[in-house]
């Protein structure tokens, strides 16, 4: 990715942090590292959606897209709540993501990743990864897959689903992020995370974290993650990998999002989630939640949360 295509980006990140994402960026078109950022949604409206078995969800800047325990993908409008498609012919599907035209979703099962028509959700195409794959990142230009059997994460072009490379990584990958350069993977059996050069997947750092690491997001300058077995969050820096702070959370934390101010954890084990301020970690709030929210994707807007054993979707 070019270079000063990331400056820019990097410089748009911390403007959207201070301005609370300013109607002026909704009315333009979305760049690919916008996209891959998770910096450029809109939408408002707050809804609790009945859905059998949750398990993840992404935004496409209209919709939610939510994997279910049910085999299926389904799409959720963001505007009102309404389903408008459920898509099968999936095996254990995980992790999805969105690449600015295509969703993409972890076929833990088969060891695949699906590529689906956002607009229409027809399959494109269907590609092998590693053994256990979980979750899924884009890259501005690439898909990343954890695959938690083999310690690895795969690197395929999103235009084309081409093979671009297979990585080391800890024990036991589960989450991964994009920080606008690099790739981020919570190693959740070592309790460390991997950065790696988005450009080549030269391992930049491996860096301790809390107990059984589960999921990451990025807020512009710093990379949070959940510990799932300590019951915290932690703050490290982007940069270097230093760990700036870890703040204690409910029970179990597991998805993490950033919505241009605040960290929102879900906490699977306390029903709640829990409103961290990211500039300097203070809590501002933990609200309850439907049975077992697993995972949290910002709409530009609202919080959404996937309550895996409640069957249901809560925008908050």
């Amino acid at each position: 990715m070019k270079s000063m295509l990331n400056v820019a980006f990097q410089r748009a990140v911390f403007t959207l942090a201070s301005s609370f994402f300013s109607l002026t960026l909704f009315a333009q078109q979305p760049n690919p590292d916008q996209i891959a950022m998770l910096r450029w949604y809109a939408a408002d409206y707050n809804a609790t959606v009945a859905l059998g078995s949750p398990l993840y969800l992404a935004f496409d800047g209209a919709s939610m897209w939510v994997t279910t325990n049910n085999q299926t993908l389904v799409k959720v409008r963001a505007s009102d709540g309404a389903v408008l498609g459920t898509f099968t012919g999936f095996s254990v599907p995980t992790g999805v993501a969105f690449d600015g035209a295509n969703i993409w979703v972890v076929n833990w099962n088969t060891n695949s990743v699906i590529k689906l028509l956002a607009s229409d959700g027809s399959v494109v195409g269907t590609f092998p990864v590693g053994g256990g794959p979980n979750c899924v990142a884009f890259d501005g230009a690439n898909i990343w897959v954890t695959n938690s059997f083999v310690n690895t994460v795969t690197k395929r072009r999103a235009s084309d689903g081409a093979l671009l490379g297979t990585f080391n990584v800890g024990n036991d990958p589960l989450g991964i992020a994009f920080d606008g350069s690099n790739i981020w993977v919570a190693n959740s059996g070592a309790s460390s995370v991997t950065k790696l050069r988005a450009s080549d997947g030269a391992v930049l750092g491996t860096f301790g974290v809390g107990s059984s690491p589960a999921f990451l997001a990025f807020d512009g300058a710093n990379m949070w993650v959940t510990n799932s077995k300590s019951n915290s969050v932690s703050k490290l820096r982007a940069s270097d990998g230093a760990v700036l702070n870890t703040i204690t959370m409910g029970g179990t934390p597991q998805g993490v999002a950033f919505d241009g101010a605040f960290i929102w954890v879900a906490n699977s084990g306390s029903n709640t989630v829990t409103r961290v301020r990211a500039s300097d970690g203070a809590i501002f709030g933990t609200f309850p939640t439907g049975s077992n929210p697993l995972s949290v994707a910002f709409d530009g807007a609202s919080i959404w949360v996937v309550n895996a054993s409640g069957n249901s979707l809560s925008k908050m």
